[in-house]
C-alpha cells in the first residue's frame, strides 16, 4: 500500500515542474526586452510581487520554521532566482525614475524579508508560532498576487476576446494550483491551501471565460490587425500604428505574472 507521504512527494514534484514552467513563461518577453534594450511599456510590478512571494515561501519552508517542506523550498528557491533575474533585467534596461523605483522596491522587499526572518527566528521559539507568522504573510501576499488575473478577466468580458488570455497559461495555472492544493491537503497545511485554492478558483473562471469567448476571438483579431489604406494618410497612419502598438503592450502587461505555490 502506497503511503500518504509518498503520494504527497509525487504530487509535490509534479507541482514543482508545472510551477517552473509558469516561472519561465515570461522568457519570450525578456528576450524581446534584451533585443530592444528597453522595457518599453512593460511593468516590473508583477515580477517584484512574485519575487517577494517566493522569498517568503522559502523562509516558510526552512527546517527552522516549517520542517519537512523541502519541495516548497526547491520550487520557490528556483522561482526566487528566476524572478530576481527578471527584476535585474528591468534595472538594466530601464532609465531614470523608473529604474530608481524598481531598485527601491527591490531593496524594501529584501529588507522586509530579512527583518521578518530575524524576528521570527529570535522571538518565536516554536515551529507552530514561526509557521503561523510566516505562513500568514505568505497567505496575504500570495492572495494579492492571485488577484492580478481579475484585470485580464475583465478585459476578456469587455472585448469578448481571449486574445490576451492564452489557454496554455490559464490551464497551467489551474494545474499548478490543483497540484499544490492536493499537496497541502494530504498533510493538511492551511497556509498552502488558501492561496492555491484561490488560484484554482481564478484559473477555473479563466477557463470558463475561454470556453465562452474563444469563438469570437478570430473576428476581433482580424479587425484589430486590418491594415490602414490610402496613400495620402501615410504619416497619420504611422502615428496611429505607433499609438496602437503602445496600447497593445499595456494590454499584454497583466499577463506577465509569474506564479508561485
Amino acid at each position: 500500500m502506497v503511503s500518504t507521504d509518498a503520494v504527497r512527494t509525487v504530487v509535490g514534484i509534479i507541482g514543482n515542474v508545472i510551477a517552473l514552467v509558469l516561472f519561465l513563461s515570461p522568457v519570450p518577453t525578456f528576450v524581446t526586452i534584451c533585443k530592444k534594450k528597453s522595457v518599453e511599456q512593460f511593468s516590473a510590478i508583477p515580477y517584484l510581487a512574485t519575487l517577494l512571494n517566493c522569498m517568503l515561501w522559502v523562509l516558510y519552508g526552512l527546517p527552522l520554521v516549517h520542517p519537512h517542506s523541502l519541495l516548497v523550498i526547491t520550487i520557490n528557491g528556483a522561482g526566487l532566482v528566476i524572478e530576481l533575474t527578471y527584476v535585474l533585467l528591468f534595472l538594466l534596461y530601464s532609465h531614470g525614475r523608473a529604474r530608481l523605483r524598481v531598485f527601491a522596491i527591490l531593496l524594501a522587499e529584501i529588507v522586509f524579508v530579512a527583518v521578518v526572518a530575524v524576528l521570527v527566528l529570535t522571538v518565536a521559539h516554536t515551529y507552530e508560532r514561526r509557521s503561523l507568522i510566516v505562513g500568514s504573510l505568505c497567505v496575504f501576499f500570495g492572495t494579492m498576487m492571485y488577484v492580478a488575473p481579475l484585470s485580464v478577466m475583465k478585459l476578456v468580458i469587455k472585448t469578448k476576446s481571449v486574445e490576451f488570455m492564452p489557454l496554455s497559461l490559464s490551464l497551467a495555472s489551474f494545474l499548478n494550483g490543483a497540484c499544490w492544493t492536493c499537496y497541502a491537503l494530504l498533510r493538511f497545511d492551511l497556509f498552502i491551501t488558501i492561496p492555491n485554492g484561490l488560484g484554482v478558483l481564478f484559473a477555473t473562471l479563466q477557463l470558463v471565460l475561454y470556453a465562452i469567448f474563444y469563438k469570437s476571438t478570430p473576428s476581433q483579431t482580424e479587425r484589430r490587425q486590418k491594415p490602414e489604406v490610402g496613400l495620402t494618410n501615410v504619416v497619420v497612419s504611422r502615428e496611429s500604428n505607433n499609438n496602437r502598438h503602445t496600447r497593445d503592450h499595456r494590454l499584454v502587461r497583466p499577463l506577465e505574472t509569474g506564479d508561485s505555490i
